[in-house]
């Protein structure tokens, strides 16, 4: 049995499409020189409409680049990471990029010892802390194209980030867990001390509470550490303890599963003696028992969003400095309400 056709599809055929000459087209793909935003949108859309994907070798050789980007990660335990992942990928290979992922924290300060960079990447990807920040500022003093995700860079480095709205979020979960279900005495429990997501998510339960005249009380603050595991321990020294509260912000959704199985093997009834709600609203949070009121967050959208910055900076195009991608409420009955409650908002998200 004869092999299938290759795609015929050549630059020209692009070109054509597009109505621009064939140099303009080798411009843009190989990012010698920059071309209009319009033009720019125009061939992207005929590329993606004919399947046209340039030839690796060909490029490479052309423009002495790799045609590769790095995304450095400290872990992709959890379901997280499976749509931030998806959305790096396919906007990569879109782009004409190859993927490389690092699932390990650098061991040290030293740029040698980064798994991945200049010597096999034209621009990398950053989750939250997976490199240090001297590694970074040497990174960024060489010019090679960096983009942070769910952080924003230290002070002095000037490095381009995409996250999404956590704040505003937050407080209206927690207002609604007052107002709606009149719950008083809410736990919150923090992710990891370096992550900059759990400290604008205990900024709004923080608010949440003092506009309602609730005094924080810093016994139902704890380490939930964005694990099941952590917050599963967490809510159980709780109860051992004695430490009485009737509702729970996890943090995130992975959290809350190990909230949801401490209370379950403690004998509290969700939601009816404590409502429970997350952050992320990950694939698994409809299928929870019962199914998890949370903020659902674009992750998907955050991994296509960075990478089409990288892409940018690569080429040598201007990008946003912060990106800040909105979050809104997913209502279920883990909080409380019933499955068919609207959930609508008094104001809108902003930072």
């Amino acid at each position: 049995m004869g092999r299938g056709k290759r795609n015929s599809v050549t630059i020209r055929d692009v070109a054509r499409a597009a109505n621009v000459s064939v140099a303009t087209v080798s411009r843009y793909i190989n990012g010698t020189a920059p071309v209009s935003k319009a033009v720019a949108e125009r061939i992207e859309k005929v590329m993606a409409e004919l399947n046209y994907v340039p030839h690796a070798t060909a490029r490479r050789l052309a423009t002495n680049k790799t045609y590769t980007i790095g995304l450095l990660l400290s872990d992709i335990s959890g379901d997280f990471f499976a749509p931030l992942l998806s959305g790096v990928e396919e906007t990569a290979r879109r782009y004409g990029y190859d993927l490389l992922i690092s699932a390990a924290r650098a061991p040290s300060n030293r740029a040698k010892d980064l798994p991945l960079g200049p010597h096999n990447c034209d621009g990398i990807l950053v989750f939250t802390t997976s490199i240090e920040d001297e590694i970074l500022r040497f990174l960024v003093q060489r010019n090679f194209p960096v983009v942070l995700i769910h952080r924003t860079p230290p002070p002095g480095i000037h490095v381009p980030c995409v996250t999404v709205e956590n704040k505003a979020a937050s407080f209206q979960i927690v207002k609604h867990l007052i107002e709606v279900h009149h719950r008083q005495r809410i736990v919150f429990l923090r992710g990891p001390e370096d992550h900059e997501d759990s400290y604008w998510r205990e900024r709004g339960y923080r608010e949440a509470l003092e506009s309602h005249n609730i005094p924080v009380d810093e016994d139902l603050i704890g380490m939930g550490g964005f694990a099941r595991r952590t917050a599963y321990t967490a809510i159980l020294d709780l109860i051992k303890r004695g430490v009485p509260f009737d509702g729970v912000f996890s943090g995130d959704d992975e959290a809350a599963v190990g909230v949801l199985i401490a209370l379950r093997e403690a004998g509290i009834r969700v939601p009816e003696e404590v409502s429970v709600v997350g952050f992320d609203d990950q694939r698994m949070s409809p299928f929870l028992s019962p199914p998890l009121t949370t903020v659902r967050a674009p992750t998907r959208d955050v991994g296509r969003v960075a990478t089409e910055q990288l892409v940018r900076l690569i080429r040598g195009e201007e990008v946003e400095p912060l990106t800040l991608l909105p979050t809104e409420i997913v209502i279920r009955r883990s909080c409380g309400c019933a499955p068919d409650i609207p959930f609508t908002w008094e104001e809108p998200l902003t930072p």
